[in-house]
């Protein structure tokens, strides 16, 4: 398989990947740039792995951890109140998706990542271990850990009478 039609079966995919690690449309844009990048010019022997799909993730996460290192890329989570709707419809569905979106964006960058392979990818933990470089039990704590965080604040955040996040 060619550099060209790996990059063309897998962009796609790759993207919601970044989307899902980023947080942000552009960043991931400009993440999943610089790792095809990077991975065109190391092809002849990424083609060569067992898994080269693989191989390109552990990439990508790499580069985002890398990423999230620089001071410059950090973003600075504020508070915003946002109104809780009263009928149940899609428009709630959206809300509670993007609220508990924005409590995945606030963990730390290895549980998020570790949440966004295993339940946004759909990988197991020995995957995900792969592409991160640790054991599985690594994975499996960094997940507990986030999963506590995520039901600690949802917990708080449906006590409070107008949800702030």
């Amino acid at each position: 398989m060619t550099f060209e039609e790996y990059a063309f079966a897998r962009a796609s995919a790759l993207l919601r990947l970044a989307r899902l690690l980023t947080g942000d449309e552009h960043r991931a844009e400009d993440l999943l740039q610089d790792t095809l990048a990077r991975a065109y010019a190391r092809w002849g022997r990424i083609s060569r792995t067992e898994q080269p799909d693989l191989y390109v993730r552990r990439m990508l996460v790499n580069a985002h951890h890398s990423w999230w290192r620089r001071r410059s890329s950090r973003e600075v989570l504020v508070t915003a109140v946002t109104e809780r709707p009263g009928v149940s419809d899609e428009t709630a569905e959206v809300a509670e998706r993007d609220a508990l979106w924005q409590l995945v964006r606030a963990l730390p960058a290895r549980q998020r990542t570790v949440i966004v392979l295993r339940y946004y990818e759909d990988l197991d933990d020995w995957t995900i271990a792969e592409l991160l470089g640790c054991s599985t039990g690594t994975v499996r704590t960094h997940a507990k850990r986030a999963l506590a965080a995520l039901r600690e604040r949802l917990g708080r955040d449906a006590a409070e009478p107008m949800g702030v996040f």
